[in-house]
């Protein structure tokens, strides 16, 4: 199949901005010619479509999603046997909002390839999945690592089974390994068919905010090493200066959220060491409004966490340093979203400042970045040629070549003159196919509206107000 997009400006994501009136074409996925229609040979069956005036980029990615990051025990509960369906949508949903290849780098391993490999082979509809698996070193979703509430309150059959769809041979037993032992670990990790190694230099939440190190400096080498073995990337979960320190010194391709450090900033030591490897940066920036609700909703000693996360974001911008869009982007049930837990965190912000929504949450970072000073050439780079080469993908994707799949989307306005503007989307186009993007996500699931009260909810009198707590027993207190 052939297909002419004709009268766009092109921002290949090569050239230094945007070739206005050129045309593209496209056969069995890939693209063969960009140029002015007159000197491009068209089949003659080719499909033409005029995009005069729009504005055609690369497919943008992100380069860390949680396509079930919903991973709370109501959801897995009600879904039990269906993840596969919530990834599905997940992907679509991503898909419709002009994410053409995303990178899942936490969620369950057998379901997350299942749909990653029904995309690929073009049986149902949704980004480029590449995935994961667990991140290695943690616990899985009913743990000490994500929400250690349920052990105790769900049965232990089901708990230790949607922990170990989830960890399988990678979680916190690794730390009492010596560093061979733990390769030799991630070496069957990555026999069972993942895209790439996440793993954990720092812990996740835990009882000091991410502070503790989870794995030494050489284990950290031994995993990198043996990930590099097998021809994957690696990357790291780092939220301290150490942890990331020792992560980009064991030589990962990329870290998450390097510009969370707790309340301590980067050191400059660190932030031209960031620029000189050339390791991808996945920050997860806040606009402005979001600071300002997150500092009106936390604590004085979370702000100082956020506030030096902002700090370190404009610094790794400043430095030079290879960033790419990150924002574990995922989909939350409405229902999770009104509980008083997830209010005033920063999945609980403003939708419009909302930086963990899967559909809109690039947007954001878009527009954050461009608050922080990030140029506009550099937002778009981020979205596409800095993801693609981080993870080894960009004799593909990321850029608008002769050769490459032909992942685009068409924009009503020219996004190198705002941020604002990659929400113009027009026309999403993967593997040279146009997306039917009113049909997606096919099937809503966790996107489906919060179902209306039941009658009997009307009646309902609960045992005690609630606010402050009433008087009574001491020993209730």
């Amino acid at each position: 199949m052939s297909l002419l997009l004709t009268g766009a400006t092109i921002i290949d994501g090569v050239s230094d901005g945007g070739a206005e009136g050129r045309s593209i074409l496209v056969e069995n996925g890939r693209i063969t010619a960009i140029g002015r229609r007159e000197d491009i040979a068209v089949p003659a069956d080719a499909e033409i479509v005029d995009h005069s005036g729009r504005f055609v980029i690369p497919g943008l990615m992100n380069a860390n999603v949680h396509l079930l990051v919903n991973a709370l025990y109501e959801t897995l509960v009600r879904y039990d046997g269906r993840y596969e369906d919530l990834i599905t949508e997940a992907a679509q949903v991503a898909l419709k909002a002009g994410l053409t290849t995303v990178f899942d780098t936490w969620g369950p391993r057998r379901a997350l390839m299942t749909v990653r490999d029904r995309i690929n082979r073009g049986e149902t509809v949704g980004s480029r999945i590449r995935c994961a698996g667990n991140i290695v070193g943690f616990d899985g979703p009913f743990s000490g690592d994500f929400d250690g509430r349920i052990p105790g309150v769900g049965t232990s059959y089901f708990v230790e089974r949607v922990n170990a769809a989830w960890v399988e041979n990678t979680g916190r037993h690794l730390m009492w390994l010596e560093p061979h032992e733990v390769g030799k670990e991630v070496r069957g990790y990555i026999e069972r068919g993942i895209d790439f190694v996440k793993y954990a230099s720092n812990e996740h939440g835990g009882i000091a905010a991410g502070a503790f190190l989870v794995f030494s400096e050489r284990t950290q080498r031994a995993i990198v090493e043996e990930v590099h073995r097998a021809g994957l990337t690696a990357q790291a979960h780092a939220t301290s200066v150490e942890g990331l320190r020792i992560a980009v010194d064991a030589g990962c391709d990329l870290v998450q959220h390097p510009n969370t450090t707790g309340p301590t900033e980067i050191p400059d030591d660190l932030l031209e060491q960031f620029a000189r490897t050339g390791s991808g940066a996945a920050v997860f920036p806040v606009t402005e409004n979001g600071l300002d609700f997150l500092k009106s909703s936390i604590s004085d000693f979370e702000w100082t966490m956020w506030k030096a996360s902002d700090a370190n974001t404009r610094n790794l911008i400043s430095a030079g340093a290879n960033i790419l869009l990150a924002n574990d982007g995922g989909i939350f049930a409405p229902e999770v979203l009104q509980e008083p837990m997830i209010k005033g965190t920063w999945n609980g912000m403003p939708e419009e400042e909302a930086l963990g929504r899967l559909a809109t949450g690039h947007f954001v970072w878009l527009r954050a970045m461009e608050e922080k000073g990030m140029k506009p050439m550099d937002l778009l780079h981020a979205a596409t040629r800095n993801i693609a080469k981080a993870y080894h993908v960009d004799d593909d994707l990321g850029t608008l070549e002769v050769g490459k799949i032909a992942d685009m989307v068409v924009l009503d306005h020219d996004p190198l003159q705002g941020a604002k503007n990659y929400e113009s989307i027009h026309a999403v186009i993967k593997d040279g196919v146009r997306v039917d993007l009113g049909a997606l996500p096919e099937q809503r699931l966790l996107t489906a509206e919060l179902a209306g009260p039941i009658e009997e909810e009307a009646r309902y009198a609960k045992a005690l107000h609630h606010g402050a707590r009433l008087p009574g027993c001491p020993s209730c207190l």
